[in-house]
């Protein structure tokens, strides 16, 4: 275990065992206009009716109802997260890739969040408002609300669990909680190989920034006011790694750099370029507008492994240690509790290339340590993908969460399995379940640090 890291979950759990922590941020929630109908995007089965709007705080949202409908409402917190003002065009997008609910007979509802960036609890506060916004259509008072995170989302689906799913009066708005590919190790561990891209790529390509460009600290992913956009460091990027053409056209130092990349950081060749996007305008947010300008990240104390010369390479790299203030602040928005009192239930690919496998081992240790271990099932499935892994999957799962809400009983991994195998009938081939496969910690595949 890396050193700090128990003093930090010792912080935040104190954090969270606090009344100040523990009491969901809006006490007193505005009233909404009632959801509009609007036509639903292509993608839908026939027959569902669609509604939206924009809330008090400034989402978008959309809520789809299938023509039959189970009575199930399935609430999505979304994937990202987004930079940048909020967009309906986003929640339209997200309701067509996870069609796959309406066609199953769930009701489906959306957030785009009130703002873009790095920001857990917000998104939390939004997504639990519009479930309180559903609540006002006629005919929509579900019988069971699943909460479904997906990627980054699964982290949003997990706070929004903390702090709405155990109300002291009254029923639990949520039922039971779905996590998708999430990005579940909470901000203060999720992003560390992040850092660790950014000074190994910087070593080997010295173009981010430029030698003739202001030097920065790297942690900070861009500074305030910088103008570089995505395209801009995608022809850097190709400069040096030529990831726009095949690798039998690239030079041998082009070629060279990437294979060390994929040995050091551990990622596949096609998400480098996604991954430095995000180490840098994700990083940017996280500290101009979460940390207060301070350094959430560190990599000091990393031993760099894979390169053709690792001892040049881990004297070369630049070393950074996280500021404890600013760690705290950001830990304190974007980790988990694990203090969740509903059935939580998780699938993943095992070569998931942007949320590691081995992130579900921090979250089962947290869910554990909340004393909410048999309150989660996590399984994990053969897929190569993130966004997506296979229609039957969902569905699958959503029914083995509603039987275990109704009945107490936690199923098997075996047995999410076989449920899954049923549903190929109706919606199609996909399902690669490995019940007995078990994540590695996250040291395994990130090494430990200093923080």
């Amino acid at each position: 275990m890396r050193v700090g890291f128990r003093r930090r979950v010792a912080s935040v759990a104190l954090c969270w065992l606090a009344a100040a922590c523990s009491t969901p941020p809006e006490s007193a929630p505005v009233a909404e206009a009632v959801p509009a109908e609007q036509a639903c995007p292509a993608g839908l089965p026939e027959g569902s009716r669609c509604f939206g709007g924009r809330d008090s705080a400034g989402a978008f949202y959309v809520i789809a109802r299938p023509r039959e409908w189970n009575g199930v409402l399935v609430l999505h917190a979304h994937g990202g997260p987004s930079l940048g003002a909020p967009r309906l065009e986003r929640t339209i997008e997200d309701l067509q890739r996870w069609a796959i609910f309406v066609r199953a007979g769930y009701a489906w509802a959306g957030s785009s969040f009130r703002q873009g960036g790095v920001a857990v609890t917000a998104a939390a506060e939004d997504t639990e408002r519009l479930r309180r916004i559903a609540l006002q259509m006629p005919g929509l008072q579900p019988r069971r609300t699943i909460l479904h995170g997906q990627s980054w989302g699964a982290g949003v689906a997990a706070r929004a669990a903390e702090l709405y799913g155990a109300p002291a009066s009254g029923a639990r708005p949520y039922d039971a909680v779905l996590l998708t590919s999430g990005v579940l190790g909470g901000g203060s561990r999720s992003y560390d190989f992040r850092l660790d891209l950014r000074v190994v790529y910087q070593q080997l390509c010295n173009n981010h920034p430029r030698p003739d460009e202001p030097a920065y600290p790297l942690w900070m992913g861009l500074p305030a006011g910088a103008t570089l956009t995505q395209a801009q460091l995608a022809v850097r990027i190709n400069e040096c790694l030529a990831l726009d053409r095949p690798a039998a056209q690239r030079t041998r130092e082009q070629q060279a750099r990437v294979e060390t990349i994929e040995r050091v950081i551990r990622i596949p060749e096609r998400s480098i370029l996604g991954h430095l996007n995000w180490a840098t305008w994700h990083f940017q947010d996280i500290v101009q507008r979460r940390t207060g300008g301070g350094n959430p990240f560190s990599n000091e104390g990393v031993r760099y492994a894979g390169s053709a010369d690792d001892a040049a390479l881990n004297a070369a790299v630049p070393r950074y240690r996280a500021d404890a203030a600013a760690l705290q602040r950001f830990a304190a928005d974007a980790d988990p509790s694990g203090r969740i009192a509903v059935p939580v239930l998780s699938v993943r690919g095992i070569d998931d290339p942007i949320a590691f496998v081995e992130l579900d081992s921090v979250f089962g240790d947290t869910m554990r340590a909340a004393g909410a271990g048999e309150r989660l099932l996590q399984t994990f499935t053969a897929h190569a993908e993130h966004s997506y892994l296979a229609d039957p999957v969902y569905p699958a799962l959503a029914a083995a969460l509603l039987e275990w809400a109704a009945s107490g009983r936690r199923p098997s991994a075996d047995a999410v399995a076989e449920r899954c195998r049923a549903f190929e009938a109706s919606y199609g081939p996909g399902c690669r379940f490995l019940p007995a496969y078990r994540p590695a910690p996250l040291e395994t595949r990130v090494p430990a640090r200093l923080k």
